[in-house]
């Protein structure tokens, strides 16, 4: 996401440490190319002005101007303005003082709102909450039996009713009681949408906003459809009065216009992100953090608390002992390679990392996830015997090893050479008393241990 806008805002800032000394006219230049970076971005043309107008008055400062690293100072204001732009803090999801706390899910047909319902209770349920959820569209073909099968994959409640109620303030209010009876704390209802916005709807939403009182009503929409998003929350917010929206398909968005303009435009903040089609990929949107993103900065962060939630800890420390003796096995090398996958794509976790020193351009890595697949085939092929001592692995085990994963001698043999290499590099990463208390400090982190001794 903001793949675009971040290459583009890097590069000014490039272009303004080359210049040696800040001026007027070499930063009204700048700010031309932020401006223009930001419009092919697709943000709202009212928030850029806005932007580049609070960016002239604090960059033309006499303060900035003459300060020792002028450049730095103007990523930092550009940077707070983002942040203001995406709204300054975090902005937690509202919860009644007396449960079940009811939220909407609304918006227009195809944004996502069924699966955001379901990876939405997921971050609830994983998040100390017991959700209940139930679908309102009576109208969408199957809509009501997809939300069933997401509740069955998550293992969550849901409220059904009868298959061929039509009338969907009744079937809210079941569930309603239904939440009452079994002390659910949170009731999310997935409402019907439309192609377009409609009078139709907006009264059905009404009746049922009436009738539930929800303490939550979330916009949801497709980021990829940048200023139409904005335009569709701007009228939901004036005819229904929204409290907050979700951006799905972030992740296939370079853009970033409709993240930089929708809190400006409706005055309503960002709550989440929609960053992949699993039901684990919905982030809470945190405005620095994504600030930071945007300029290249990396989002370290996130990136702990996504290792944190996937990474079981005690394993983490075993493992970790485990590379302080140096007996880190290719049991071991495949447990890692799972608990990687845990966390999520790593093209996505990469993306986090702050483009600085050895670091640059790790955003751009490609990783075959086909290959992470084979590895681990190759190794379940295996005995227990030979995962533990790779020596014993001569040429009759490694084609019947590569029989056994459809996979190659060649390819087998590649892989005994990574992990070698990997175990030799471990090992001078953690000899000596620096070392270990290295990797004990960083055992402590609750990090895992990443094959070939990367963090």
């Amino acid at each position: 996401m903001f793949e675009n806008l971040s290459e583009k805002l890097q590069r000014v800032f490039k272009n303004l440490r080359g210049e040696g000394k800040l001026t007027a006219a070499n930063m009204e230049e700048a700010l031309k190319e932020i401006r223009v970076a930001l419009l092919e971005a697709d943000v709202h043309f009212r928030v850029v002005k806005q932007f580049i107008a609070a960016v002239r008055e604090k960059a033309m400062g006499e303060e900035v101007l003459t300060a020792l690293s002028p450049s730095q100072q103007v990523v930092k204001i550009v940077r707070d303005e983002l942040i203001k732009i995406l709204g300054s803090h975090q902005a937690r999801l509202r919860f009644a003082n007396e449960p079940p706390t009811v939220m909407f899910l609304v918006g227009l047909q195809g944004s996502g709102k069924t699966t955001t319902t379901g990876k939405l209770a997921r971050w609830l349920a994983r998040n100390g909450h017991s959700p209940l959820m139930v679908s309102a569209d009576v109208y969408r073909p199957a809509a009501r039996q997809q939300l069933s099968i997401l509740a069955r994959d998550l293992k969550l409640p849901i409220w059904e009713g009868d298959p061929q109620a039509g009338d969907p303030l009744e079937l809210a209010r079941q569930a309603r009681r239904e939440a009452v009876q079994t002390g659910r704390d949170v009731l999310l209802v997935d409402t019907a949408g439309r192609l377009h916005i409609d009078d139709a709807l907006m009264e059905e939403l009404g009746q049922l906003k009436q009738a539930l009182q929800p303490t939550e009503i979330l916009f949801v929409a497709d980021a990829m459809t940048g200023q139409d998003a904005v335009k569709s929350a701007e009228e939901f917010h004036r005819r229904l009065g929204i409290t907050g929206v979700i951006l799905t398909k972030m992740d296939g968005d370079a853009r970033g216009g409709a993240a930089l303009s929708i809190r400006t435009i409706t005055g309503q903040p960002l709550k989440f992100l929609g960053v992949g089609e699993k039901l684990d990929a919905l982030e809470p949107f945190h405005p620095d953090r994504m600030a930071s993103r945007i300029l290249g900065m990396g989002d370290v962060l996130s990136l702990i608390e996504k290792v944190e939630e996937a990474i079981d800890r005690k394993q983490a420390e075993k493992m970790q002992e485990k590379i302080l003796e140096n007996e880190f096995t290719l049991e071991d090398f495949r447990d890692q390679l799972r608990q990687l996958r845990k966390i999520g794509p790593l093209e996505s976790l990469l993306r986090m990392m702050p483009e600085i020193g050895p670091l640059k351009g790790m955003k751009d890595v490609e990783v075959d996830e086909k290959e992470i697949t084979r590895v681990v085939a190759i190794i379940d092929s295996m005995t227990p015997e030979e995962r533990r001592n790779h020596m014993i692995i001569n040429g009759s085990r490694r084609r019947r090893i590569a029989r056994g994963s459809g996979t190659t001698v060649q390819q087998v043999n590649q892989l005994l050479k990574q992990y070698v290499q990997a175990k030799k590099m471990m090992k001078t990463f953690t000899g000596g008393f620096l070392g270990k208390r290295l990797a004990k400090k960083m055992g402590k982190m609750n990090l895992p241990a990443l094959p070939g001794g990367l963090r």
